[in-house]
């Protein structure tokens, strides 16, 4: 073999090697890519139930810290309130909810991005003014015609459930007003406005000293579960995803942990199917 022909075979040689090298490269990127999370911009939208106010406030903060550029948005209410809304269109991302029923409407609709999961559980607690001055103790004293008390709607999950307690203690009660929401109905007891409301046992420790708690045992027939989901129509997608991830990562957690949330009771992450 000559000069020449020995100078060719080295040249291609070299050429299929880099080849060999470029292709390899290639792979590790496509690789490396697809195993990243995704990256985080812009707006989320969270609808959640008005209980949740406290708690995901502060983890709508920690979420924009770690993730610098974004701003999270939320609409609080009564969770049924905020289904319907989802289910005519209003645009969000994540919706969590204060019960599996109303979840169920929004999943019903198809407008829940995969199976929800339940992140969190909560109990009733009867709240009354500061020092208890109406001596209120059981849940039968709140059946009294000369107190006052104030519930959620029978369509909103802190209503539903206050039923279920008074059915469970064979409980008649006459409230003076049925409030869209259980944030309004402590407002109406820190006012003076109302001698007793029936609201979730995180309430009564949000609101510190204005209020003081009542526990019951029917309030154990009466847990309400609270399921979150990503949304169909998302405008944030990857948003969504990321805040659910945080919900249910242990810094999430712990937030709800802190401020009374207790650990599901569900026995499946899902929504029962009769939950309605």
């Amino acid at each position: 073999m000559n000069r020449s022909t020995r100078a060719c075979v080295a040249a291609a040689a070299v050429l299929a090697l880099g080849a060999c090298s470029s292709g390899g490269s290639k792979e590790t990127t496509a690789a490396s890519t697809s195993s990243a999370s995704p990256s985080v911009s812009g707006t989320v939208t969270v609808f959640a139930a008005a209980s949740l106010q406290n708690t995901f406030t502060q983890l709508g903060k920690m979420f924009e810290a770690a993730h610098p550029g974004t701003h999270v948005v939320f609409n609080f209410g009564g969770s049924d309130t905020l289904a319907a809304s989802i289910v005519n269109g209003a645009p969000a991302d994540v919706f969590a909810s204060a019960s599996p029923a109303t979840m169920k409407t929004v999943t019903d609709k198809g407008d829940a991005a995969g199976t929800p999961v339940v992140f969190a559980s909560n109990e009733l607690e009867i709240a009354v003014e500061p020092g208890n001055p109406e001596h209120v103790t059981t849940l039968q004293n709140l059946s009294s015609p000369s107190l006052k008390v104030v519930l959620c709607a029978r369509t909103v999950p802190c209503g539903a459930a206050a039923q279920k307690a008074l059915a469970a203690g064979h409980v008649t009660v006459t409230p003076v007003s049925y409030e869209q929401d259980v944030t309004a109905v402590l407002t109406k007891v820190e006012l003076k406005e109302a001698d007793a409301g029936l609201v979730y046992q995180t309430d009564v420790k949000g609101a510190g000293n204005k209020v003081t708690g009542v526990n019951f045992p029917e309030a154990a027939s009466a847990i309400n579960d609270y399921p979150i989901a990503t949304l169909t129509h998302a405008p944030n997608a990857a948003g969504a995803q990321q805040f659910v991830a945080l919900v249910e990562s242990p810094e999430g957690q712990k937030v709800l942990s802190d401020a009374g949330f207790r650990k599901p009771t569900a026995a499946s992450s899902s929504p029962s199917p009769s939950a309605s």
